[in-house]
């Protein structure tokens, strides 16, 4: 197996596992995983489309994050229990999708050698983590798996039973 093939398992892996999770806590979108706060699922669904926009799109290709007036919101500080302060759930779960979606389509157009073309815009102090295409494009799967955890925790504060897988 070549590694483009295992990236383009874990993109699609990770997305599916992980939006199981959230689809699920709709409802419960705002539930903080801990008493002390933390990431709810609806701050969690948009800073991985923020963050796949801004690794993705920015970092490796060059271009502009078209998510980038996201980033308040998806990558501030502070994450805020406020309905208003978001989109809608079912608009950010669609853009999402759309995300991930455009993200696994530019791997149709790559090679295993186009895999390790420098990146074009990222931080210089960071190139172990994204200065290929390849790592970058790790780096979105693996940043899905990551948040798994928080949305597990914001499962079980909302009383809802664990998932396996």
């Amino acid at each position: 197996m070549q590694s483009i093939e295992l990236i383009r398992d874990n993109l699609e892996k990770s997305a599916e596992r992980v939006l199981a999770r959230i689809e699920e806590m709709q409802a419960h979108c705002l539930v903080f995983p801990t008493p002390r706060g933390g990431g709810h699922t609806l701050w969690v669904l948009g800073h991985l489309a923020y963050i796949e926009g801004l690794v993705i799109r920015k970092f490796m290709l060059g271009e502009v994050n078209p998510l980038a007036d996201w980033e308040t919101v998806f990558d501030g500080k502070d994450v805020s229990g406020e309905r208003s302060d978001y989109p809608p759930f079912e608009s950010v779960l669609a853009k999402c999708r759309e995300m991930r979606t455009a993200t696994i389509a530019l791997l149709a157009d790559f090679s295993e050698a186009d895999l390790d073309k420098v990146s074009r815009n990222y931080p210089k102090d960071v190139g172990d983590i994204f200065g290929t295409y390849r790592r970058c494009l790790q780096f979105v799967a693996d940043h899905w798996y990551m948040h798994r955890g928080q949305l597990a925790d914001a499962r079980r504060a909302a009383g809802l039973d664990r998932m396996w897988f």
